[in-house]
């Protein structure tokens, strides 16, 4: 009978599954810049941004209002590795003056409850940081501040909605230390919900959900940063406090919503506000029971129609009584007991159904908290991306923690909402209060670490100031290599490459290009079309280079070559045709002509100094390389019979040549692979270099990366040519993922990261390559894949961890840019003054790697080049099809010229 008559209090597996989506749908409006203002469930940033790691340590305090009683705590915390702490509290009582009162008289009570606290405990004259809980909804805009939305529970205190409750804490606890009472320092303002999660979250690091559910309810959990609209940043993670008392106010769940709720709803202090929390939390519970004996009885169901006066009177029936009639071996003979008081005459059947009213009343309060619950699980599942995740939950509250069935009824119906979900329920042990200082020690231990990483990085992050002397020092450079007098002890050598012409749209013809000098080698055949159609084909294969021959002899290298180029003309089907072919030789080189070279070890290779010169099949050390390039195949040697010249210019006058085939304003290059060089056109005099024939218009080739005025905290000392090619050191792509893993060497010895443990995978040279900052420092790559980038390099991090690995990407990139920005930025600078007008416009062409693939380095570069040249209005090109493109182009400009009788 008591079934049929409170049918709809009865919530099916179904309508639970409809209420989690529903709640999942008000959670995305609650975090949305656009739909929060409309939006009853509020998803407030706490600020709250990490969970205790076991180092946290000290002495602090926490005051916990919003409940029954106030709360003063005293957390003393132990870094001893067993995570464990000292809690001392005393409670006071929160009278109805003070709860329904005004603004100062509560504030001044928190006061006078602490200053007593600290006398008891003999904690005055010391300062102290302290944690205020504050279990109302508050809009925060940082940890330390927050202000009342609205007032729950039976609060009612004039003059505070609206105001910043931490502003006034601290006035009313001035009045104390103007006295030389007390002295406290407010570091933290946390809803409840927060820290009974951050209190969990000390003893299990998988808490990542808090729970109350007592007085009134409330949920929050850990938020993806790139979610959360309302705060600025998308780094990492923050709590989110949902505050699902309201959930509903807006109609959500009036088809739920009974008679007895909407007329519990009329009578209480905020009619038409927090209706979800008033079907749950044991505030309305047991007003919700009498309420329901109430219209029985008047219909004759209970105690044969007879109303007592009691039963009329608002508040007689309380969560303690209904919990009392639930149990299982006493609950008959308590209800009965329960009855008499309230002077009504029950039978053992009147008993039995009262005792199934309250079973029905305290279930749905269950399922509906286990539904909400659920939505959470399952977003937090989302975010991880997991099939199956394992969580801890932390609750607190009294109706969780005193009724006698609540807890399991919940954890039953959650399992069965989320079966995808290993839910651990961990209930609070010293509850919100000693969460709220641990949340003041994670903010203590975060503002200490992030002084030290600061200090760390420091060394990173380049000034304007410092930029404009990185420029001057290069501009000095430049002169000093080309001048005859000072280029021998020159760091930057401005060694010429004898390129004189550029492309004009009249080459045509077949051409064969190798390049050599990055991880692999590649040849190419290069079809050039003039004309209306003029148009560049390109046809190319990639051959690895070992390891044993890279840093090998000459002999084994150039076999090797020669293999390949044998191997490619078979490929292309093109055996015994000859072409004129151009090399690309990666490797800083000092030509006497534009077929005389000589050069020095780079990029990983070991040369010895060597001297070869390229004048149709002859190459001097000895005759031995002409054996070797001559002998392997008739078809190489007719190749490189008719090539015209060798271009010995690390990519770069190549590129130069390829951009200005698309762009013929093109007078500058600059190449981002695994070297740096800036290439122009210096209109230097015929005797302004030593042993230089040419003049005007040509082509200088200025090799900046043995630059050693510029020094970087990190370097790697265990590289090929150690203290040579700094600059290059702490901006090319060989190295930046070196330095990384350098830099996150010594933030774990610090112990800010990894736990402090450096692991055997980050020990090993190289495991940080380079490409693996582009990945990190994506801007569409979640936190959550950068941990999993970080674990697949076998480093065990945490969210926090990730953030600070991002960090360090970041720095170590944004230098790289900025340093480079102000190399070329002063070889603009000597651009402009050699044409000798006020403002220069110009296009640089662009290669490599890094400054391709990674989604800042580019937009960094240009806004340094801007600020720190700007007078020079710079358009970047983009090269197309790298270096074997312009040893092509390079190598019909020559033919062109040769047949034009140039040399």
């Amino acid at each position: 009978q008591v079934d049929r008559y409170l049918y709809h209090l009865r919530l099916s597996n179904d309508v639970l599954l409809d209420v989690m989506a529903r709640f999942q749908a008000e959670m995305v409006k609650g975090l949305g810049r656009d739909t929060n203002p409309t939006a009853t469930v509020k998803m407030l940033p706490s600020f709250v941004r990490s969970l205790p790691d076991g180092s946290e340590k000290g002495d602090f305090l926490a005051v916990d209002l919003g409940g029954s009683q106030f709360r003063a705590h005293r957390v003393k915390v132990f870094a001893d590795g067993k995570q464990s702490s000292q809690l001392e509290s005393k409670f006071y009582p929160t009278p109805k003056e003070v709860t329904q009162g005004n603004g100062a008289e509560l504030f001044d009570y928190v006061a006078d409850c602490l200053s007593d606290f600290m006398e008891t405990k003999n904690l005055k004259h010391k300062k102290l940081p302290l944690g205020f809980t504050f279990s109302f909804p508050c809009k925060q805009t940082k940890l330390e501040e927050g202000v009342l939305l609205a007032w729950t529970k039976h609060f009612r205190v004039r003059g505070v909605q609206d105001t910043d409750v931490v502003s006034s804490l601290r006035k009313a606890l001035q009045k104390h230390e103007a006295s030389l009472d007390i002295d406290v320092d407010v570091l933290a303002l946390v809803n409840d919900t927060v820290g009974t999660m951050m209190t969990c979250g000390y003893d299990d690091q998988r808490c990542e959900v808090g729970l109350i559910i007592g007085t009134g309810t409330n949920a929050c959990y850990m938020e993806e940063m790139r979610h959360i609209s309302l705060v600025e940043g998308d780094e990492g993670r923050m709590c989110i406090n949902t505050e699902w008392g309201a959930f509903g106010d807006d109609g959500a769940l009036d088809d739920l919503r009974t008679e007895f709720d909407r007329e519990l709803d009329l009578g209480s202090l905020n009619p038409g506000k927090q209706l979800f929390e008033k079907m749950i939390s044991s505030l309305y519970l047991g007003e919700l029971v009498r309420l329901i004996l109430l219209k029985m009885t008047k219909e004759g169901l209970l105690f044969n129609g007879k109303v007592s006066t009691a039963l009329l009177t608002k508040g007689k029936i309380e969560m303690k009584h209904v919990s009392a009639m639930e149990k299982d071996k006493e609950g008959l003979s308590n209800t009965k007991e329960i009855l008499t008081d309230l002077n009504l005459f029950p039978s053992e059947e009147d008993c039995v159904a009262v005792q199934h009213v309250c079973t029905i009343v305290s279930f749905r309060s269950a399922n509906l908290c286990a539904a909400a619950l659920a939505a959470i699980l399952t977003r937090l599942r989302e975010n991880k991306k997991l099939l199956r995740m394992r969580t801890t939950v932390g609750i607190d509250g009294g109706l969780y923690k005193t009724h006698p069935k609540y807890a399991k009824r919940l954890h039953k119906v959650v399992r069965r909402l989320v079966p995808t979900c290993d839910v651990r329920f961990l209930l609070s042990a010293g509850g919100s209060g000693r969460g709220a200082a641990l949340v003041t020690a994670v903010a203590h231990r975060l503002a200490a670490q992030r002084r030290r990483i600061d200090t760390a990085l420091a060394p990173f992050l380049l000034p304007l100031a410092v930029l404009r002397e990185v420029k001057d020092r290069m501009r000095a450079e430049l002169e000093y290599g080309l001048k005859r007098e000072t280029q021998a002890n020159a760091t930057v050598k401005m060694l010429p490459t004898y390129v004189c012409g550029m492309p004009d749209g009249t080459e045509k013809g077949k051409f064969l290009a190798l390049d050599l000098g990055g991880t692999n080698f590649r040849v190419l055949l290069v079809k050039i079309k003039s004309g209306r159609r003029r148009s560049v084909q390109m046809y190319n294969k990639i051959f690895a280079i070992p390891l044993e021959i890279m840093q090998g002899t000459g002999e084994e290298l150039f076999d090797h070559i020669v293999q390949c180029i044998a191997d490619f003309l078979e490929y292309m089907g093109i055996k015994g045709a000859r072409l004129p072919l151009g090399f690309t030789f990666s490797f800083p080189c000092r030509q006497a002509g534009i077929d005389k070279v000589r050069t020095v070890a780079q990029n990983g290779f070991r040369w010895q100094l060597c001297t070869c010169l390229v004048n149709g099949i002859i190459l001097s050390k000895g005759n031995k390389w002409l054996l070797l390039l001559a002998q392997p195949s008739q078809d190489v040697f007719y190749a490189l019979l008719h090539s015209s010249d060798c271009v010995p210019s690390a990519l770069h006058s190549l590129l130069f040549a390829e951009c200005q085939w698309t762009d013929l304003n093109l007078l500058v290059q600059l190449d981002f692979l695994t070297d740096i060089f800036y290439l122009f056109r210096s209109y230097v005099r015929k005797d302004y270099f030593y042993e230089f024939p040419g003049g005007a218009g040509d082509v200088v080739l200025l090799s900046s990366s043995q630059i050693r005025r510029i020094l970087g905290k990190w370097k790697p000392a265990t590289s090929l040519n150690v203290f040579m090619s700094w600059y290059e050191k702490m901006t090319s792509g060989m190295y930046l993922g070196e330095i990384v893993r350098q830099i996150l060497i010594d933030l774990t010895k610090q112990g800010l990261l990894f736990r402090g443990h450096i692991s055997e995978s980050l020990r090993k040279r190289g495991i940080f390559e380079t490409k693996f900052l582009s990945q990190i420092e994506s801007d569409r790559l979640a936190l959550l894949q950068v941990r999993r980038i970080l674990q697949q390099l076998g480093l065990d991090s945490t969210c926090d961890d990730s953030v600070i690995v991002k960090e360090v990407c970041g720095v170590v990139s944004t230098r790289a840019a900025r340093l480079c920005g102000a190399g070329l930025a002063a070889v603009l600078e000597k651009k402009r003054e050699n044409q000798g007008v006020e403002r220069l416009q110009i296009t640089v062409g662009v290669d490599g790697t890094l400054y391709k693939l990674h989604p800042h380095f580019s937009r960094v570069l240009r806004e340094t080049v801007k600020e720190l040249a700007p007078q020079c209005d710079v358009t970047f090109m983009l090269s197309e099809d790298g270096s074997g493109k312009g040893a092509a182009l390079i190598t019909a400009v020559a033919k062109r010229l040769h047949n034009v009788g140039q040399k």
